[in-house]
């Protein structure tokens, strides 16, 4: 059997008194929990970063490694040409090797050009590398700090948390999931999380615009769900004023 309209407004109002009690308990941590989770995204950032630099440190000892192996091997060509120089029948064949060794030769000079050249990067990069090491750190202590911070703060509430969870998600079950989605759509866009309140004072009790006269006895009819025309909240009852006596 399909809830009443009254049913079902008593059944938003209650998981709004529910969820703003969660709100109460999550005010305490203030801004901790966004700082410890800015702090964790900075860190991951600069662990990127330094894999980044061991790899290109890495890539450039490679490119040394290789230069060497090239001077290596032009050092055992130039030896070779050498030692043909001594068996060369005309000036044509020694011109022609002895131009083999001066390309050799300045290969081998660009080979120490370039590894003067990575080792200099390498240097650069490990000026950047300790660095971020060292913001690293600080960011790990921060973290650790912020951590035991908001552990301390959370564990307070912790039980209480727990209970009023385990009960928001039994209530919420009892809401049709089409209403239950239009009133998590509401609470999203509020400032202050409400998106069931009362009509106080003539006014709406989320954006406090007045509330027409007529609106407000369709509103204590519960006949039919009626939002705020100005900031969508559901309006649930209107609170009776209670008439204040003069002292006699």
């Amino acid at each position: 059997m399909e809830n009443t309209i009254a049913q079902k407004l008593d059944a938003l109002l209650k998981l709004q008194e529910i969820d703003s009690s969660l709100d109460e308990i999550l005010k305490t941590r203030g801004d901790l929990p966004e700082e410890v989770r800015d702090l964790e995204d900075e860190i991951v950032g600069f662990e990127t970063r330094l894999g980044k630099f061991k790899s290109e440190i890495a890539n450039l000892n490679t490119e040394i490694d290789n230069f060497k192996n090239a001077q290596k091997e032009g050092e055992k060509l130039i030896k070779k040409y050498k030692d043909q120089q001594m068996n060369v029948r005309n000036n044509r064949e020694y011109d022609a090797i002895t131009k083999e060794i001066e390309l050799q030769e300045l290969d081998m000079q660009l080979a120490d050009k370039k590894i003067n050249e990575a080792r200099a990067r390498i240097r650069l990069i490990e000026e950047d590398a300790n660095r971020a090491e060292s913001i690293l750190n600080e960011r790990n202590e921060d973290l650790k700090a912020k951590k035991n911070e908001l552990s301390v703060i959370t564990s307070e509430s912790e039980s209480e948390e727990k209970a009023l969870s385990a009960e928001r998600e039994k209530h919420a079950k009892k809401i049709e999931e089409r209403l239950l989605k239009s009133y998590q759509k509401i609470r999203d866009n509020s400032l202050n999380g409400l998106a069931v309140v009362h009509v106080q004072r003539g006014a709406c009790g989320g954006c406090f615009s007045i509330v027409p006269p007529q609106r407000q006895a369709d509103i204590r009819e519960r006949k039919k769900l009626i939002v705020c025309e100005h900031c969508g909240r559901i309006l649930a009852d209107v609170e009776s004023v209670q008439p204040v006596h003069q002292r006699r």
